[in-house]
């Protein structure tokens, strides 16, 4: 249960760290002096959401941090050292790896839409001639 708790407060805080980078990213576009709009009242007000979602998040991973010690400590009492150092192991690797796939998943995200946007534009390009 402790290692599936984990795994979803890891993917929590991925996703809502990069949706609160993408309102910034296009709040940052609209520019500093930008007068107030729709559009951007619905951004800033995204923003302060996802930003109050993160910090019960991050609350939620202290949590997940405090579980972890008391787990630790249980399997401590029942595994040898060999395979506590394992099991240390795996649990400290869980959060890494689900960080790294994430990371991938967005740059193939990213290369589909360049792929994509590239693809379009060459279309565009052999209608123009």
């Amino acid at each position: 249960l402790f290692v599936g708790d984990l795994d979803k407060v890891v993917n929590l805080l991925l996703s809502l760290s990069g949706r609160l980078a993408r309102v910034e990213t296009a709040l940052g576009s609209l520019g500093p002096h930008t007068p107030l709009s729709c559009p951007q009242l619905a951004l800033r007000e995204k923003q302060r959401l996802l930003v109050a979602q993160l910090e019960d998040a991050k609350e939620l991973k202290e949590h997940v941090g405090r579980r972890e010690e008391a787990v630790g400590a249980m399997v401590a009492r029942y595994l040898p050292a060999e395979h506590l150092q394992d099991y240390q192991h795996f649990v400290k690797m869980k959060s890494a790896l689900i960080a790294e796939q994430r990371e991938l998943e967005e740059k193939i995200k990213l290369g589909q839409e360049q792929l994509r946007c590239l693809r379009e534009s060459l279309g565009q390009a052999s209608k123009d001639c």
